[in-house]
């Protein structure tokens, strides 16, 4: 790594700082929803006529699947 120094004016670095707080609060904001969207997939997957669905998405999808565990849905993406 290199060691150096970048000047900028006040203005940027006031955006530059704002944007991070925004960055952070969405990143809040989409853990709430994931978790919430889990209870909503927790409560669909467990009826039975559902399962069928749940099987064809995971068929379907390249990138994440369904997994329910012990009556719980949860989102696992495939590249983890």
């Amino acid at each position: 790594m290199v060691n150096g120094t970048v000047t900028i004016s006040i203005k940027d670095f006031k955006e530059l700082e704002s944007s991070n707080e925004k960055a952070e609060s969405l990143a809040a904001s989409t853990k709430r929803a994931v978790r919430e969207l889990q209870v909503f997939l927790s409560f669909m997957c467990t009826r039975k006529d559902m399962e069928p669905l749940v099987e064809e998405f995971n068929r379907q999808s390249s990138g994440s699947e369904i997994v329910i565990e012990e009556g719980h849905a949860k989102i696992k993406f495939n590249d983890q």
